[in-house]
């Protein structure tokens, strides 16, 4: 069995919330490089998407490892090193604790790590988001692993038309509950429609009896209990031989879907699929960017990465987005732009609801006279 993990965080924006700053990734690089060296990784890549780094790392040590999750943090502790240094926006902003405790659970770091025995050809690809919420998976996963109208392999693969099991979190109740689909895929929409609160964290063939997509589902909010950053949300996902096809995984963001995030992780922003050399989120802190880096998986090395929206394919998709952003930036501090406010509790609004409590009077009807 090979685990592959994607342990990311923001240490430090340049400049603003926009972009990782190169001595922070050359930083990574050379850890990552010393780790494989010393046994402690078969692999590793450092990738960056807005102002988060990301960790792509294989392992035999499984899932929620003590010794590779207190590699990541020790990483981040030195990029957040470099941040002050530099005088960088947010340094040390996802490091949550002063102190590592056994596993990054509730520490602050995002990721998300799958284990598998590999095929012959293991394709997968690494998505990496920025300016965005957990939640914002759900709308592709969906597609992917439930839309016959978006993966035709649902309808003429064998090993696919079972469907599969999705794995959904409630993260304000902390608990989880798995759907069968398509049977209960009526069902699971009515949840996962709602991306702030039900976050799908795993997909698995009922074919194969395989898992096939792992997601963080970390929200800094709830863990800290005030805003300290939007959670800018990763994902891995395997694809061929009885799963999706690569072309079947990158459809959904062809479509500028919107999710929440953007400025001050207060806003709905549709979600822009780029290169790496665009995954500079500017205006607005927007809109939300999303990359995706092919790999091949071969006797646990990683073949890559391929920059797959790096392609003008998906053209249109940004120009939607583009568009999109017009027309909610339009509405200023009005929803649909602005968030609910169920979800700015950890904003001003709280606050705000504080200091004018007493303020607010009960609504007396004026008597209306009886016409005679």
């Amino acid at each position: 069995m090979v685990t592959l993990s994607i342990i990311k965080a923001d240490t430090g924006g340049f400049v603003g919330h926009s972009a990782v700053h190169p001595e922070m990734v050359t930083e990574a690089r050379d850890a990552v490089s010393t780790a494989v060296g010393d046994g402690l990784l078969l692999d590793g890549k450092v990738a960056s998407c807005g102002d988060d780094l990301s960790l792509i790392m294989t392992h035999e040590r499984g899932a929620d490892a003590e010794e590779v999750h207190s590699f990541a943090w020790d990483v981040f502790g030195r990029t957040t090193g470099i941040a002050k240094r530099l005088g960088l926006y947010g340094a040390g902003q996802d490091l949550l604790s002063d102190a590592f405790s056994g596993n990054l659970r509730g520490m602050g770091p995002g990721y998300a790590e799958l284990e598998f025995t590999e095929r012959p050809s293991e394709p997968v690809v690494c998505f990496l988001a920025d300016k965005t919420e957990p939640g914002a998976w759900n709308l592709p996963l969906y597609k992917i692993f439930a839309d016959p109208f978006n993966t035709a392999g649902l309808v003429i693969d064998a090993k696919m038309h079972a469907g599969f099991r999705f794995e959904v979190y409630d993260l304000f109740e902390e608990k989880r509950i798995w759907f069968d689909c398509p049977s209960e895929l009526y069902e699971m929409l009515m949840f996962i429609g709602a991306p702030a609160r039900y976050v799908i964290h795993s997909v698995e063939s009922k074919t194969l009896d395989e898992q096939a997509v792992a997601t963080s589902t970390q929200r800094l909010s709830l863990i800290a209990g005030k805003y300290v950053g939007k959670d800018d949300p990763v994902m891995i996902v395997r694809c061929q031989s009885g799963l999706p096809a690569l072309g079947e995984v990158l459809e959904p963001f062809a479509f500028a879907y919107t999710a929440g995030g953007c400025m001050r992780g207060s806003h709905h922003a549709p979600m822009m699929p780029v290169s790496t050399g665009d995954a500079h989120p500017a205006r607005f802190d927007g809109p939300p960017r999303v990359v995706a880096l092919g790999f091949q998986v071969h006797e646990s090395k990683l073949i890559g990465p391929r920059d797959l929206f790096d392609d003008p394919s998906f053209d249109r998709a940004r120009a939607q987005c583009n568009e999109v952003m017009d027309y909610l930036r339009r509405h200023g501090p009005f929803e649909p732009h602005r968030l609910p406010l169920e979800d700015l509790e950890y904003t001003t609004m709280a606050t705000l609801e504080k200091r004018l409590a007493d303020r607010w009077q009960p609504m007396v009807e004026a008597a209306v006279p009886v016409p005679r």
